[in-house]
């Protein structure tokens, strides 16, 4: 029995309600370059970052001509989304259509609240020069721990709210290289490897394969920079948000198997904490790479 369904029937579950999950982007147009993406509430008060780059970006692509695929996102999150607010409405505005790249940039509100603003690239698909960092030398997927036995691993001495935030996560699954163990050194910490996968098989659309990866991105980047502090974005005395986010799409790519999704900080400093990450395929290729800069701030005790 494989170690991250527990039963089959579980699994069953696990890749119904994943691919139930999907409907977040699934987007009702209500007028010319103007979007609404169903909300998402997983048990967190707060919208879940990666949900709204991900409608962003299939709302950018929506105005976007065919053969162009999106290379990059840079994004800010200006306001905390509610979490019961049933929706989100995206409206995009057609910044440039040239030879090869169209830009575009997307404010997310909800109802007259501005929480997102993203400018997105596309570029008509060209060849050109070659060359790639290697992926790190780590175990494969399988015999990894994944599933429940991973969340526990993972989430050892977490606080409830950290816990209850991951059990209600059901859309992509993770199974971690290395299980950090939080310290007071304030050393740079080293860098973390996650394997991740969807939990369910996704369509053959190669935007839906970047909006689930964008979506993967915003999951765990940012704890890299809390492990050498000994703190959890969930902490009660601890108040983190992730700021801004950018992201660069290198190589077309399947995201129907596990990719390597690599962890790093290189510098906290000013109540602010900056993680980079890269995204490798089994064979070695980097399909994408991403950095996050979020709040770091612990609250003054009263």
């Amino acid at each position: 029995m494989d170690a991250s369904t527990g039963s089959a029937g579980k699994a069953t579950d696990m890749e119904r309600e994943a691919s139930h999950r999907l409907t977040i982007f699934e987007l009702e147009e209500v007028a010319p370059d103007s979007f609404r993406g169903p909300n998402w509430n997983i048990g967190w008060p707060r919208v879940f970052g990666g949900q709204v780059m991900a409608q962003a970006l299939y709302a950018a692509a929506k105005t976007v001509a065919p053969g162009r695929p999106p290379h990059s996102l840079h994004l800010y999150f200006i306001l905390t989304g509610d979490a019961d607010f049933p929706y989100i409405s995206y409206d995009v505005e057609r910044i440039r259509d040239g030879g090869s790249f169209s830009t575009r940039r997307v404010l997310a509100k909800q109802g007259e609240r501005a929480i997102f603003s993203m400018a997105a690239s596309f570029q008509a698909v060209e060849e050109g020069f070659e060359h790639q960092v290697a992926m790190p030398d780590v175990p494969p997927p399988e015999g990894l721990l994944g599933g429940n036995e991973a969340k526990e691993r993972y989430l050892d001495n977490a606080p409830e709210g950290t816990r209850h935030y991951w059990n209600q996560e059901p859309l992509i699954e993770f199974r971690p290289v290395e299980f950090p163990a939080r310290s007071d050194t304030h050393e740079v910490p080293p860098p973390q490897h996650i394997w991740v996968k969807p939990q369910t098989t996704l369509p053959d659309d190669p935007l839906l394969h970047q909006a689930v990866l964008a979506y993967a991105s915003d999951i765990t980047l940012l704890d890299t920079a809390l492990i050498t502090h000994g703190r959890s974005m969930l902490d009660p005395d601890f108040l983190g948000a992730s700021l801004d986010h950018a992201m660069w799409f290198h190589r077309p790519f399947s995201f129907n198997d596990w990719v390597l999704f690599t962890h790093s900080s290189p510098n906290a400093s000013g109540g602010r904490g900056l993680s980079w990450g890269n995204f490798f395929t089994r064979d070695g290729t980097l399909v994408a790479s991403t950095a996050q800069e979020g709040l770091l701030r612990v609250k003054a005790r009263k």
